[in-house]
């Protein structure tokens, strides 16, 4: 059985790129042009990526949990929990017109 956790974030979840960034990269060795290479990608997209100016796609989810052995569900998680985060942040007041049925 899940737990519910209603309790909002009051600071932003981490990033893709910041996870890859601060946990994959040194892990693993690489430098931007080496995870680029490896992930057949420019170095612009993994730079943007690294730098939280690029959200991640399913494709790169897909490239990402290939190299690191990973699942694409990891990924998409993350970026998932980022979007909402920052939904909710910019459309708070739009949200909060909105009456529930419940």
């Amino acid at each position: 059985m899940a737990i519910l956790n209603n309790i909002p974030r009051k600071i932003m979840p981490s990033h893709p790129g910041e996870m890859l960034r601060e946990d994959f990269m040194p892990d693993h060795g690489l430098s931007t042009s080496d995870l680029a290479r490896k992930l057949c990608v420019s170095k612009q997209t993994v730079n943007e990526l690294l730098n939280g100016r690029r959200s991640l796609s399913t494709l790169m989810a897909l490239r990402l949990s290939q190299l690191f052995g990973n699942s694409p569900e990891f990924w998409l998680n993350a970026q998932r929990e980022v979007d909402l985060w920052l939904a909710r942040k910019n459309h708070k007041r739009e949200l909060a017109g909105i009456r529930s049925f419940g």
